[in-house]
């Protein structure tokens, strides 16, 4: 009998505060709270930027308002939730990129802080430098949960297959990637690479996204992504604030890699760098 999970992605729009983040994103969880998890998207808790460096509202992990507003949420209506991640206070007054999951009595079952960070000029006027406030983490995290076990990934980590290849081996059926993804890259790699990754690793990849513009500079993309292991898109959030519904059954992952067994299949190998010599 197929296990069927019910799965909801929370597309929100960039807000510049805490309460106006809990704000934008407590009525779409209350109407998403019949599926058996809750996925939101990166820096959910609130996102700005200052030019070129992004300025979300931080707070300690143990008192973060947006968290403790989901916990208090998950507990009351019974349901699982992922953060896809907030901005938490960390060492020598940086913060860090950190996911939390929450389960159905609101106690956090994991964390993870986002390992890549998003260094790129993409034109003389669009520039990113996460690193200039963020600090990254340094651990691969996976998420034992009822639905099957959840790799956590972070936006820009979607563009390193090694990370999601070690997730998959190590038993993910799922793997998320919770994003703000700048819309002028998402126009051109977030569908291509969603889908690459559920191919590469044959599990389900799960990616909610924010949507619209960011306040002091920057827009993401919108799109928030359900690809099953085959990599067809099964559902796909388009360009507007709201819920992105999906049931999947989890035993298609086995059935694929029983199929496609490639993750078993890696080799190691040497590289031969022949440079060519010119007279």
């Amino acid at each position: 009998m197929p296990r069927t999970v019910d799965i909801a992605c929370l597309q929100t729009r960039p807000m510049p505060t805490f309460q106006a983040a809990i704000d934008e994103a407590m009525p779409l969880a209350d109407a998403a709270a019949d599926a058996d998890i809750i996925f939101l998207p990166e820096y959910c808790g609130g996102l700005a930027s200052e030019g070129p460096v992004l300025a979300p509202p931080a707070a300690a992990d143990s008192g973060h308002p947006f968290v403790l507003a989901f916990r208090e949420f998950a507990a009351r209506r019974g349901v699982w939730v992922m953060l896809g991640s907030v901005a938490v206070e960390g060492p020598g007054g940086r913060i860090i990129n950190r996911g939390f999951v929450l389960d159905d009595k609101g106690e956090v079952r994991g964390r993870y802080d986002k390992i890549h960070l998003f260094d790129v000029q993409l034109s003389e006027s669009e520039v990113y430098r996460e690193s200039a406030r963020v600090s990254p983490g340094d651990s691969a995290v996976i998420h034992d949960t009822p639905f099957g076990r959840i790799g956590h990934t972070i936006c820009y980590d979607l563009r390193f297959p090694q990370l999601y290849r070690t997730l998959a081996q190590a038993g993910a059926d799922i793997i998320a990637c919770p994003a703000a993804f700048t819309r002028r890259t998402g126009e051109k790699h977030w569908h291509i690479l969603n889908r690459a990754r559920a191919i590469e690793n044959t599990c389900f990849v799960v990616s909610p996204c924010a949507v619209g513009p960011i306040e002091g500079g920057g827009e993401s993309y919108g799109h928030s992504l359900v690809v099953d292991p085959w990599g067809e898109v099964v559902a796909d959030g388009g360009t507007v604030p709201g819920v992105v519904r999906a049931s999947i059954d989890i035993d298609q992952v086995e059935s694929v890699r029983a199929r496609i067994p490639s993750l078993s299949h890696d080799r190691a190998y040497s590289l031969v760098d022949r440079q060519r010599r010119v007279a």
